[in-house]
């Protein structure tokens, strides 16, 4: 299982929140550069539809491939009436002939994205990385040098978390502990749920660009 919440942030804001990750992680930054596939099985595979994602990893020297399928979010009264959304995901590392295994057994591809940005990790009662990246639409097939963005001026950010039926508990309430440190720049919610950008932004953004976040958090 996984924890997440999402929100988006203006590209012009995207250094101030780099300053203030980097300020809370205390490590360098992980540069991200994500070509994902989204695959949808076709009707003779079953009656209810499959989709599953192929991730190649471009900023490796020797590109890497991870498969990862996301189930459906739990569900129920406590589900509602908790900030993030915790939901079923497999994933595991695969060759680069998943593509054509996956065409093989009859799935098509559904569309395909590139993901240009960085990654923190922090250890914070949970295991959870906060991802920045712009969201490009390639213009051709697996073209991703030609590849453009689908919103220009704003970024994508999530923030995920490993969790188990144990202990999804302890890690919704340390992701939700964590994103406190984000709510300046940035609303967090989850997926599905436009929340927009924050008015205050600029004023947070400047105030961390003039200290180089040297703000006590």
């Amino acid at each position: 299982m996984e924890c997440v919440v999402q929100g988006i942030i203006e590209t012009q804001h995207v250094e101030a929140l780099e300053i203030l990750l980097q300020g809370l992680c205390g490590i360098h930054k992980e540069r991200l550069r994500i070509h994902e596939l989204c695959l949808k099985s076709v009707p003779n595979l079953g009656v209810v539809t499959s989709e599953v994602r192929l991730l190649c990893d471009l900023e490796q020297l020797e590109p890497t491939w991870t498969v990862r399928h996301v189930g459906g979010a739990m569900r129920g009264a406590g589900a509602e009436q908790i900030s993030v959304l915790v939901r079923t995901m497999v994933e595991s590392k695969v060759s680069k002939n998943a593509i054509r295994l996956f065409y093989a057994l009859g799935y098509k591809l559904d569309y395909e994205l590139l993901r240009v940005g960085f990654a923190f990790h922090f250890r914070r009662g949970a295991q959870i990385t906060v991802t920045v990246s712009s969201i490009n639409k390639m213009l051709k097939l697996h073209a991703t040098d030609e590849a453009v963005p689908v919103t220009p001026g704003i970024q994508l950010v999530e923030v995920t978390a490993p969790a188990s039926s144990e202990n999804y508990t302890e890690v919704v309430a340390a992701v939700s502990s964590f994103c406190e440190y984000l709510a300046p720049l940035l609303h967090l919610s989850k997926p599905g749920i436009s929340t927009g950008v924050v008015p205050t932004a600029a004023a947070a953004a400047a105030s961390l660009m003039s200290d180089g976040g040297g703000t006590a958090l």
